[in-house]
């Protein structure tokens, strides 16, 4: 009778600690999309590995991802833990097969540990009965929008070249007044081009409880649009934008909704801990499942070069916690030990990051790079920093 391999340890960090487990799994539960987003890095950019997996998660790829994230939450002690279902557009698989593996996965979880359910959606899909059934199973939605007019998603077309908006907006609508406590918010990727105040106030007719405002996904070797070359007294078109969208949150006198990378870099200035990929030193704790069962990284990387998030690796015959032993996601997750000198270097080190990991790619060596940010991100800290600074001088006088 053949043994079963003893599986290795768990690397320790410098202080002898183990790396600190998932918490947030990215289930694709279907990995093609009813939009054709002209600038959409996962169908557009350098990956191609989506073309060879099932449009849909299989049955058997849903119960045996439900059964490996149970494990991992037994085996770590999770108290809490992020079920993200995503795609493509994940509500091409149904309301109600959402629902049934969210209630899987909620039901195989160890007593004590509560699983936080999100469906990140482009809202064309949502009708009443969908968003009632997602409500009714503790399942919170995320809608995907360039902005809250007609013309802000004016790239954001099905594959007919027909516009998204009508269906998106009418999603978003219907979600804010039958179902707003299922209402997760909204997600935007920062456009230079728009007018950063009318962008903000149109996204709040929407009513959204909270935006996550993200820095297009582009590095050294494929640029973001816009960004000029780098250089000593470059512009910084994005850190301008979100300069001039803080400055109009913060001086409102009152949140009309949460905006995470603002919070956050509040949070990093006051020495608290951050939770986003975009900022901080935390360790990244998400890991993805791909519609075959193949673990991945964050589709962020997919913006690199081909096969960037792959681990080779799949729920059939790895556990999560081969994943966190994988050399790809421990470099991912190893804070200022996996920066260039110069920004281990930086005093904004603690705050900034690095920036995310996907933005800091050249071709030439890899990710061991400041973000392509770095001059817009620098830009948006110091500006936090100074608001911060004379807010906190207010207080005192």
């Amino acid at each position: 009778m053949s043994r079963q391999a003893t599986p290795e340890p768990l690397p320790r960090a410098d202080d002898g600690r183990p790396p600190a487990p998932f918490g947030q799994f990215i289930v694709k539960v279907h990995g093609r999309c009813n939009l054709a987003c002209r600038y959409c890095y996962l169908y557009e950019g350098p990956d191609r590995t989506w073309r060879d997996r099932p449009a849909a998660a299989a049955p058997a790829v849903l119960d045996r991802t439900a059964h490996r994230i149970a494990e991992h939450a037994a085996a770590h002690g999770l108290r809490d833990l992020a079920l993200v279902l995503h795609g493509g557009e994940p509500l091409l698989a149904g309301a109600g097969r959402l629902a049934a593996f969210a209630d899987r996965v909620r039901g195989l979880a160890p007593g004590g540990c509560t699983v936080h359910t999100t469906v990140q959606t482009n809202a064309t899909l949502l009708t009443g009965p969908r968003v009632a059934t997602l409500a009714r199973h503790g399942i919170r939605i995320g809608i995907s929008l360039d902005g809250g007019r007609p013309a802000h998603n004016s790239r954001r077309t099905d594959h007919a070249g027909r516009p998204s908006w009508p269906a998106a907006s009418r999603g978003a609508r219907l979600l804010a007044d039958r179902h707003p406590d299922a209402y997760a918010g909204i997600l935007t990727v920062v456009d230079p081009d728009t007018d950063p105040v009318e962008m903000y106030e149109s996204l709040l007719e929407l009513r959204p409880p909270a935006l996550d405002l993200l820095l297009p996904h582009g590095n050294w070797t494929n640029p973001p649009p816009g960004l000029p070359p780098t250089g000593p007294g470059r512009p910084t078109p994005y850190g301008d934008w979100l300069v001039t969208v803080f400055d109009r949150w913060w001086r409102t006198g009152r949140r009309e909704t949460r905006i995470r990378l603002f919070e956050e870099c509040i949070a990093l200035l006051l020495g608290l801990p951050g939770a986003t990929e975009s900022l901080g030193l935390d360790p990244v704790d998400a890991i993805v499942i791909e519609t075959d069962g193949a673990i991945e990284q964050v589709d962020s990387l997919k913006s690199a070069y081909d096969t960037a998030a792959a681990t080779g690796l799949d729920v059939f015959h790895h556990t999560f916690d081969d994943a966190l032993r994988h050399p790809g996601v421990a470099a991912r997750r190893a804070g200022a030990d996996a920066l260039a000198g110069a920004c281990r270097a930086c005093p904004l080190l603690t705050v900034c990051g690095g920036g995310h990991y996907a933005h800091r790619y050249r071709a030439e060596n890899g990710f061991a790079n400041p973000s392509v940010y770095c001059a817009d991100l620098e830009r948006l800290v110091r500006h936090v920093a100074a608001r911060l600074s004379d807010a906190t001088a207010g207080d005192r006088r």
